[in-house]
C-alpha cells in the first residue's frame, strides 16, 4: 500500500493533477473479518457525450483495427468513422477481442501478433492496422465462445452468485384494456406533485427532474427525523403540501436503511399518521393521483393503497414485496412491457412497446397467493410485466431481476390512480446507457401530467 500511494503520488506530480482520495469502510478488522489494507488507483477524463462509444461489437462484417495512439483513436471516434472501441490491457489483444466478442455475442475472425496497450477499433470501413473482421457466430476463429464465456461468468459464481434457478414454468402474458378513469376536477394546466424526502430516499433529484420535464410542478419536502420536534413539523409540512397538490410520487431509496424487517417501514409510519392520511384521503377523493417508485412501490403496497386504492391493513395472505430471490441486491436494465390500460400514468405508454429500465433494489419480489394473484390479473391492476428478448414473461432472472411471481413490474389500485413500479422511469436521458439498446423514456410521468389536461 505505501508503494502504491508513493506511485500515486508521483503520477499526480508528473500530470499536475490533483488527486481524489476515498476510504474503504471495511478496511481492517471488524468482528470475525479481516480485509487485508488495499489501495486501488484510478483514472478518470471527460469528454463530450457525443464522442462517447461502448466496446462491444456492433455489426458482423466491419473491420476489426488497432493502433497505439490515443490521437488517432480519438480522432476516429470524433469523426464516428469507430462504432466501438477497447483499451488493450494486460491480457492483451485476445482478452480485448473476446470481451468485444461477448457483449451481442457476435464473433471475430483474423490473425495478428499480440500485444498489450493500444486500442482496438471496430470501423466500417478499413483503417489503420486491420485485425480481422466481426463475424456473426459467437466464435473466436475456430473457437466457439460459448463455453470460454460460461467459464468467465461463473468464475466468482461461488463466492458472489448472480444466478438463482428459475421456475420450471413460464408466467402467463398479461393484458387488460380497461379503461383509465378521467379527472373529474376540470383542468388544471400544470399540476403540483408533493414529494416527499425521507432520510435515505437517494431518487428525489432524478423525480423531480421527469416531473418538470412532463410539466408538473414538484415540491420536494424533507421529513426530518433527528428529533421528535423535527418529526412532528415534517409531518406539517407534507399534509400542508399534500393538501396544496394533485399528485404524490414517493422516490426510490433505502428510507431509514430499509430497517428493521424490510423495506419501506419508515415512510408507511409516516403515511400512517393521522393527518397526513387524511390528506391522502382527501387528494384521492378529489381526483388526484399518487405514483411510488421501488420504496414507494414498497411503501404504498404496504399501505394497501394499491391493492385496494386505499389505506387497508396488511394480512397474512395479503400481496407484498420481499427479498429478491437471488438473496440479494440487483442493479441493471431490464426490459418491461405494459399489461394493462387502466392507470392514467400509463396512458402515453405503448402496450406493443418494450421499455428498457433501470431497476435497483434489493426488496422486489412480488409474493402473492395464487387466488389473490388472478384477482388483481382479472381486474387489470397488474400493470406492467417483465419480459424477455422475445418480448415473453419469464422468470429468468437475467430479464426478471427479483423473480416476481406472474413476472410483476408494477401494480395500479383498482381505479388505476394508484400506481406502484421497480423500475426507475425517472431515470432518462439523453445518452444514458448509450452501450443498452431499446427505448429507456417510458413516459408515465407525461401520463399523469396528461390526465389533468
Amino acid at each position: 500500500p505505501a508503494a502504491a500511494l508513493l506511485g500515486a503520488l508521483d503520477a499526480s506530480l508528473d500530470l499536475g493533477c490533483a488527486a481524489i482520495g476515498g476510504k474503504d469502510s471495511m478496511s481492517g478488522t471488524f468482528e470475525d473479518l479481516n480485509v487485508p489494507p488495499t489501495f486501488i488507483s484510478f483514472a478518470v477524463g471527460t469528454a463530450k457525450t457525443g464522442d462517447i462509444i461502448s466496446p462491444e461489437f456492433k455489426t458482423a462484417g466491419n473491420f476489426v483495427c488497432y493502433t497505439q495512439n490515443i490521437d488517432t483513436a480519438e480522432k476516429l471516434i470524433a469523426a464516428k468513422k469507430a462504432v466501438s472501441a477497447y483499451a488493450v490491457g494486460y491480457g492483451g489483444i485476445k482478452e480485448a477481442v473476446f470481451k468485444m466478442c461477448i457483449g451481442n455475442k457476435l464473433g471475430f475472425r483474423g490473425d495478428f501478433e499480440e500485444k498489450r496497450g493500444g486500442f482496438i477499433l471496430e470501423c466500417p470501413e478499413e483503417t489503420e492496422t486491420v485485425l480481422g473482421r466481426v463475424i456473426e457466430n459467437f466464435f473466436f476463429n475456430n473457437i466457439d465462445l460459448t463455453g470460454i464465456l460460461q467459464i468467465y461468468e461463473n468464475k466468482l459464481e461461488p463466492v458472489f452468485p448472480f444466478q438463482t434457478p428459475s421456475p420450471n414454468k413460464k408466467p402467463p402474458k398479461i393484458f387488460s384494456d380497461k379503461t383509465p378513469p378521467k379527472y373529474g376536477g376540470g383542468k388544471t394546466g400544470r399540476p403540483r406533485a408533493v414529494i416527499p424526502v425521507f432520510p435515505g430516499t437517494n431518487c428525489e433529484y432524478d423525480t423531480a427532474r421527469a416531473a418538470a420535464r412532463a410539466g408538473i410542478l414538484p415540491e420536494t419536502v424533507l421529513i426530518r427525523n433527528i428529533k421528535p420536534e423535527f418529526i412532528r413539523e415534517s409531518v406539517l409540512e407534507l399534509k400542508t403540501a399534500i393538501d396544496s397538490s394533485q399528485i404524490i410520487i414517493i422516490p426510490g431509496g433505502f428510507a431509514g436503511a430499509d430497517e428493521p424487517e424490510g423495506a419501506a417501514k419508515f415512510i408507511t409510519a409516516v403515511f400512517r399518521n393521522q393527518r397526513v392520511k387524511e390528506s391522502v384521503e382527501n387528494l384521492l377523493e378529489r381526483g388526484g393521483l399518487i405514483l411510488g417508485i421501488c420504496n414507494g412501490f414498497q411503501a404504498l403496497i404496504k399501505l394497501g393503497l394499491l391493492q385496494f386504492g386505499r389505506y387497508a391493513e396488511a394480512g397474512e395472505n395479503s400481496p407484498t414485496l420481499t427479498f429478491n430471490a437471488i438473496g440479494r441486491y440487483q442493479s441493471y436494465l431490464a426490459r418491461v412491457k405494459i399489461s394493462s390500460r387502466l392507470s392514467p400514468w400509463l396512458s402515453k405508454c405503448d402496450p406493443d412497446e418494450i421499455y428498457t429500465i433501470p431497476i435497483a433494489h434489493g426488496e422486489g419480489r412480488f409474493v402473492a397467493p395464487e387466488a389473490a394473484a388472478r384477482e388483481l390479473a382479472a381486474a387489470g391492476q397488474i400493470a406492467a410485466q417483465y419480459v424477455n428478448l422475445a418480448g415473453e414473461p419469464t422468470y429468468d432472472i437475467r430479464f426478471n431481476p427479483n423473480n416476481s411471481a406472474l413476472a410483476v413490474e408494477a401494480l395500479s389500485s383498482p381505479d388505476g390512480r394508484v400506481l406502484g413500479k421497480m423500475g426507475h422511469s425517472e431515470r432518462a436521458g439523453k445518452d444514458l446507457y448509450k452501450n443498452i439498446p431499446g427505448n429507456k423514456f417510458q413516459p408515465i410521468f407525461e401520463g399523469g401530467a396528461g390526465y389533468f389536461r
